[in-house]
């Protein structure tokens, strides 16, 4: 079968649908179907051809980016030349999408509504009569989780949703990483916060040149207030092995990130914060606001073949999202394949329907920095709830969330349209 993907960026972009494309299009290469993603250039005004990992990757020639949306004349005249069994849209890109729906390649067009839009209400004003033409020309529209049933757009279409959840590699996440990438990631995290590069050469200088005479060495005056301890408000980690939070994606304003950061002083952990965006100047400013600059790592990209040991570093994965652009998390599906506690906001969306409350991690309100505290410091304070609550993600991943099952649910979708 040959089967034509269509959205605006891929890996190595960053993002939750961009790395689901890839793990869909990659999935269906290695079981032995024609796959081809079109997409668009970030580096600009050049169409390019590569196969990656089995995957034809066509970035076409990018224009300008107006809004998140990506405007190429190129690719539209890429979609023409392809002869696909099956165009697999991935909604929210409206470039492609009404590409799509006036070409109309392949015999059969199935639409993944990943998203509502939420921000660019400009755009949507005006793409909104060719979404709805859009969807009504679509085969099949996909949700990755029964909340998304109620997207904005989708009332009229009941009829045609498939629900196909979300999947990764889970034996990739869920693998113990070697204690040799362990000790140096871990090494790497702690020369990123200020506090352990200075605060340790001065606390021990200060040992030095004012308590030797007493004989007290650095180990015993170091604090000894515990993760649980709530005798100060605004505790200040001092020691590598204060617990770790682990924020990863891209850094755009629905992520919430800044509702774990004004949380961060209500709590005895730092913060680990991977991924690049928009926002890092804005939020960086927020974390000197509050006072948790010296708590909070910014690691940037973090390289793929790390994020896995990077989950196992983790005492809790936190998705502090803020907007239902935030459809489901994808970050979360592998922090819990690590055996790693989620806390999540409810939106509506997929990400409370992937972290069951109470079951797999904690649901909060989202845009609730003391809700987000309290949820944290529950946890923090009680290892053993949080030991059963990382098993049952385990096991709720590996059932519902695995990339084989993910590309069988949908191939089958395809031979049923065809």
């Amino acid at each position: 079968m040959k089967i034509l993907h269509i959205y605006k960026d891929y890996p190595p972009i960053l993002g939750g649908i961009e790395n689901h494309v890839q793990l869909l299009a990659r999935g269906q290469a290695a079981a032995g179907h024609d796959v081809t993603a079109l997409v668009t250039n970030p580096a600009g005004m050049k169409t390019t051809v590569m196969t990656e990992a089995g995957v034809t990757v066509i970035r076409a020639a990018r224009l300008a980016t107006i809004a998140s949306t990506p405007l190429s004349v190129a690719l539209p005249w890429q979609l023409l030349r392809q002869r696909p069994d099956v165009v697999h849209l991935h909604y929210p890109y409206p470039i492609g999408e009404v590409s799509q729906w006036l070409l109309r390649r392949g015999h059969a067009t199935v639409l993944s509504y990943h998203a509502d839009i939420v921000r660019q209400a400009s755009i949507l004003r005006l793409y909104k009569p060719l979404l709805r033409q859009v969807l009504r020309r679509a085969d099949a529209i996909i949700i990755g989780s029964p909340p998304m049933r109620g997207g904005a757009f989708l009332g009229e279409h009941q009829a045609k949703l498939h629900l196909i959840p979300y999947g990764i590699p889970v034996a990739r996440f869920r693998a113990e990483p070697a204690e040799a990438d362990l000790a140096r990631l871990r090494a790497q995290i702690a020369a990123v916060f200020p506090h352990e590069r200075s605060a340790s050469s001065d606390a021990d200088s200060a040992v030095l040149g004012i308590e030797a005479s007493a004989g007290l060495s650095v180990q015993q005056i170091q604090p000894t207030q515990t993760p649980g301890d709530s005798s100060s408000t605004t505790p200040t980690p001092r020691h590598p092995d204060t617990p770790l939070l682990l924020f990863v994606g891209r850094l755009r304003y629905y992520k919430g990130l800044d509702w774990l950061i004004r949380a961060l002083p209500q709590t005895p952990a730092r913060l680990v914060v991977a991924g690049i965006g928009s926002m890092e100047a804005e939020w960086r400013a927020l974390a000197a606001e509050v006072g948790v600059t010296d708590r909070i790592a910014w690691l940037g990209e973090v390289p793929d073949a790390d994020l896995p040991t990077l989950y196992h570093l983790a005492d809790l994965f936190v998705l502090p999202a803020s907007q239902p652009s935030e459809a489901f998390g994808l970050v979360q599906v592998e922090a819990m394949a690590a055996g790693v506690p989620s806390i999540c906001t409810e939106l509506g969306t997929g990400t409370s329907y992937v972290n069951r409350d109470g079951v797999t991690g904690l649901v909060v309100p989202p845009r609730d920095a003391q809700a987000l505290a309290d949820a944290i410091n529950s946890l923090l304070t009680d290892p053993v709830r949080r030991a059963d609550l990382g098993a049952a993600a385990r096991v709720r991943v590996a059932a519902e969330f695995d990339l084989d099952v993910m590309v069988a649910r949908v191939l089958a979708l395809y031979e049923a349209l065809t």
